[in-house]
């Protein structure tokens, strides 16, 4: 037997070639859902920065002095414990909502779902509607058509410029950063740093879009593994649906041999992925309801049951019912506490004083002219209030000897000092060649608190 094959059905194209995805402008109930959570986000990111607390940012990473303040607590470098519970906390609680809902996270609150269907809603203002962009886009080149596509650029660079420009408001005073940038005095690390930032939302929103989500997103790959037969997901119901085909609104679908489908082709004009749902479930569809509303819409005219589209499981496709008390559900959602209680519990515990205790390199031990034996340290103490503080310094568990500190242990919000300390004792009082103590720094006034550092005595 012989086949007739072409030689480009055997070269694998990692990348689809198609065209640009016109995206229709759709409302509806879920898109409301997804404009009041977009917002909400949109006003959180671009507020916070501005919020003060006891005078200074409440929230600033401050990669330079190695300080991430967020309101009363400010954390250091040996503090990035809590970075890892986080990503853990977050994968997760990822983990449970993909398991139950879908990739809602994608359709609703990914920022590059909120800033690609910005940047889309710009283009529906400037160019016109879905159909006018496809026909604009046909038409050679003409002085309207320069402006429009002009403009909307223009705004979309503008919108990239603000959005690098409220990131690095988290990483430098805002303040400091806008009064800069009317001096025109940013240095050239803030000039790199926000022209990439502006790049990239530029690039990601106006131009990748959905390639994005399709061919970059690791999310978008492994988030099957998570589903099971009672995840909801965006799916259409092909027993009522099928066969599909026009008809006139007040037509009888049964005499007509049809199902409730119309064939208007509005989920694919509104689907930002670009995809058709009634192929069934495809990775590349991020869950965002747009589909939902816009067949909700058609069904609505010609007076039919909504819901052809809709948000359903396996289970209820087949006519059976979800279950949220699943193993794997339940899983997550334990695993997302468990993770929680113990950051709280490490946050909790945590001090706002750190010291580390480290022997003179030069000798362990000497002797003076009065026979005191003497062991120098220098100890580094880090103040992570946001408070001026004072220390006390004391030693537990060798009593009888002197303490003596050369410096000063007042240190201000955030800052780390390193103050030179001798220890001096008669070498008869001591028993043996090394004596374990502590050092006992606590704070001087405040909360009293107070940390122990243990180290050795050296005869």
């Amino acid at each position: 037997m012989k086949f007739d094959v072409k030689e480009e059905d055997l070269i694998i194209k990692p990348y689809k070639q198609s065209g640009p995805i016109y995206v229709r402008e759709q409302k509806g109930r879920f898109q409301r859902i997804r404009r009041i959570l977009s917002w909400c986000l949109m006003l959180a990111f671009i507020g916070l920065p501005w919020v003060s607390y006891q005078g200074q940012q409440a929230v600033l990473f401050d990669v330079a002095q190695q300080q991430f303040r967020i309101f009363s607590a400010t954390f250091f470098p040996q503090d990035f414990m809590l970075v890892a519970w986080l990503f853990m906390a977050g994968a997760f609680a990822l983990f449970f909502i993909t398991n139950w809902l879908g990739r809602v996270w994608c359709g609703y609150m990914c920022p590059q779902t909120v800033w690609m269907l910005m940047y889309t809603w710009v283009e529906h203002r400037l160019e016109g509607t879905r159909n006018q962009r496809i026909k604009r886009d046909a038409q050679p080149w003409s002085a309207d058509k320069l402006t429009r596509k002009g403009a909307k650029h223009l705004v979309w660079l503008l919108m990239a410029f603000f959005t690098a420009t409220t990131f690095m408001s988290y990483f430098i005073p805002a303040h400091e950063l806008y009064s800069d940038l009317l001096d025109l005095s940013w240095g050239g690390i803030t000039l790199f740093w926000v022209f990439l930032f502006t790049l990239c939302t530029y690039g990601n929103a106006g131009w990748l879009r959905e390639k994005m989500c399709i061919y970059m997103c690791p999310y978008s790959r492994f988030q099957s593994v998570m589903f099971d037969k009672d995840t909801l997901v965006v799916s259409y119901d092909q027993d009522r649906g099928e066969a599909r085909g026009p008809r006139k609104r007040k037509a009888d679908p049964k005499q007509l041999g049809l199902g409730d489908c119309v064939d208007c082709n509005l989920c694919v004009e509104v689907c930002p992925a670009g995809i058709d749902i009634r192929n069934g479930l495809q990775y590349e569809c991020i869950n965002c309801g747009l589909c939902i509303d816009a067949c909700d819409q058609t069904m609505e005219k010609f007076n039919y049951p909504k819901g052809l589209i809709a948000y359903r499981s396996e289970h209820q496709q087949n006519g059976g019912r979800t279950s949220i008390w699943r193993l794997k559900l339940v899983g997550y959602a334990l695993m997302t506490v468990l993770v929680f209680v113990v950051m709280a519990i490490w946050l909790n515990g945590r001090t706002a004083l750190e010291a580390y205790i480290t022997r003179d390199r030069g000798e362990l031990s000497r002797v003076d002219y009065q026979g005191q034996v003497e062991n120098p340290y220098r100890i580094s103490i880090i103040n992570k209030s946001q408070q001026v503080q004072e220390y006390t310094l004391s030693l537990e568990g060798l009593e009888q000897g002197q303490l003596q500190l050369h410096g000063q242990l007042r240190l201000q919000p955030g800052e780390q000092k390193e103050v030179p300390v001798t220890v001096r004792i008669d070498g008869e009082l001591l028993e043996r060649k090394v004596t374990p103590f502590s050092f006992v720094i606590s704070e001087r006034d405040g909360e009293q608190q107070s940390i122990r550092k243990e180290t050795r005595f050296y005869k």
